[in-house]
């Protein structure tokens, strides 16, 4: 059962890399928002920029698998 399931959840192109990178960074701002309000100054937006940082490094590796798996 587990591995008819399994493929909705492979990203398989650019399209839907693109989407998961989206979502990523939406949530990443909301989070990055709840930082200013509970560290207001300089710490706040330090960890502000850190979360679409992450996520400018996850969408990199995301892209990346997605053209090595085409590729073979």
């Amino acid at each position: 059962m587990l591995s008819r399931i399994a493929p909705l959840f492979r990203i398989k192109t650019k399209f839907e890399a693109y989407l998961v990178i989206y979502g990523l960074g939406l949530g990443a701002t909301d989070r990055g928002v709840h930082y200013l309000e509970q560290y207001p100054g300089v710490g706040g937006w330090l960890l502000f920029a850190a979360c679409p940082i992450a996520v400018f490094m996850a969408g990199g590796s995301i892209l990346e698998a997605v053209e090595r798996a085409r590729d073979e």
